[in-house]
């Protein structure tokens, strides 16, 4: 019986493990909703439904459900997770800060919206993922001059916001008119890391600070230096979203209308829905996320892959990299694509070449240096996923009988040598025979 049991445990989770991440098809995935209430799932039902049509499969649970976990029997059973509970204390079951850590260290994905009632817990996932949020945990942010003009808001939390990265991997090549609604807390980034990224930043006018006290002292974040929404890659390709602000991906703010404080402008729309969904498209890997196949290398003039190479050989080096378009693999196309010959340092470095159909090539002539060598690529390019490639070769020197018989450039040695030995020849006869 507990045979039959395990058995029929394992076969439940085979279309779990089928259906998980796969460099063939990143987008192919679960997605865990962790909620504070289930009336998160109605008032922000368009932002879901985006992803459900987008082909994603979503489990909403609520974020202290005892039964959560995010492993079962050493297997990932989702590849993003989204925290749209921003007040929870503590995560149920088996979910606490070291298991959201390690899911992403295992290079999977994350999403993070906090509010003004932010928890100890948000924020501490926040500050590991390298933001920091301001340390009043009643503080919000405020602009007296690029609000958002409303009958109901009258403190000016209210944000619309136009300072979007500029990036067509992270924000698609489509421009967002539209400003942005914001209402919540600000954030900054630490600046002892490199990996996070200022996605939509506040204007020089706003500020953060408590509504309910005076300001004593000048605010801790003021101007652009606030980040409103801020994305991080890690080194292992994994994704992490923040943003302060819940209602941002709210039905309410993706329908409503916005007009700029000084501005005569007024939008029907928001920018809202473009802004979430573009960004949701480069979180889960719909964009800038590329793969690098048939790494070759070979003798000019040769098709196989030698083991070694011998100094001065001319040699050909080509890779194929594709980026994934959320249904296919398409051609990868840029200009700044390198490889090094490394050994210790770069003794060659070359622009690679490209067909337009994907592969990158280029020739060049193996340094008068023998050693352990390796071909390197490392790419890394602001949106997309990091490529670091590489593949080691030896390269030795001329054997004994692979030198030339005479060298060109040493024959005036060669002539003074023989004109020595004819100087002695014939001194050595007039001095013998002379009397």
């Amino acid at each position: 019986m507990a045979k039959l049991l395990l058995f029929m445990t394992l076969v439940s989770l085979l279309p779990l493990l089928g259906s998980s991440f796969s460099t063939e098809s990143p987008t192919d995935r679960r997605i865990l909703v962790l909620l504070d209430d289930f009336g998160i799932k109605s008032s922000h039902s368009i932002f879901f439904k985006t992803l459900q049509t987008r082909g994603f499969e979503l489990d909403f649970k609520l974020a202290d459900d005892p039964k959560l976990t995010l492993q079962r029997y050493g297997q990932y059973l989702y590849d993003g997770l989204i925290l749209f509970s921003p007040t929870i204390e503590r995560f149920g079951g088996t979910l606490d800060l070291a298991t959201v850590l390690d899911f992403v260290d295992s290079g999977r994905d994350l999403i993070v919206a906090a509010d003004a009632s932010a928890s100890d817990l948000i924020r501490d996932i926040a500050t590991e993922c390298g933001v920091e949020f301001d340390e009043d945990p009643a503080a919000v942010v405020i602009d007296h001059t690029s609000y958002a003009v409303s009958e109901i808001e009258g403190d000016h939390t209210l944000i619309a916001s136009d300072d979007f990265i500029q990036s067509d991997a992270i924000l698609g090549s489509k421009i967002i008119e539209t400003p942005v609604l914001f209402q919540g807390v600000g954030h900054t980034l630490n600046p002892a890391n490199s990996l996070v990224l200022k996605v939509l930043s506040a204007s020089p006018s706003a500020y953060s600070a408590n509504l309910k006290s005076k300001l004593s002292t000048p605010p801790s974040l003021t101007g652009s230096a606030i980040s409103l929404v801020s994305v991080v890659q890690a080194r292992n390709n994994a994704r992490i979203l923040i943003s302060g602000s819940l209602a941002l991906f709210s039905n309410r703010f993706f329908r409503s209308g916005v007009q700029k404080a000084g501005s005569s402008i007024k939008f029907e729309k928001s920018g809202n829905e473009q802004f979430v969904t573009e960004l949701s498209k480069w979180m889960f890997h719909e964009r800038g996320h590329l793969k690098a196949v048939n790494i070759r290398h070979q003798k000019v003039g040769e098709t196989g892959e030698p083991a070694i190479y011998r100094i001065n050989d001319d040699l050909e080096y080509s890779v194929e990299i594709y980026e994934w378009s959320g249904s296919s693999w398409e051609p990868y196309m840029a200009n700044d694509v390198q490889v090094q010959f490394y050994m210790m340092s770069p003794y060659v470095l070359k622009t690679l070449s490209t067909d337009g159909k994907g592969r990158y090539f280029t020739s060049f002539k193996v340094p008068d240096v023998y050693g352990v060598f390796q071909f390197k690529v490392e790419y890394q390019r602001l949106g997309y996923t990091s490529l670091s490639l590489s593949k080691q070769i030896p390269v030795r020197p001329f054997r004994h009988n692979e030198y030339d018989r005479f060298i060109t450039t040493a024959f005036p040695y060669y002539g003074a040598s023989f004109s020595t030995m004819a100087g002695f020849f014939i001194f050595s006869i007039v001095y013998l025979y002379n009397k």
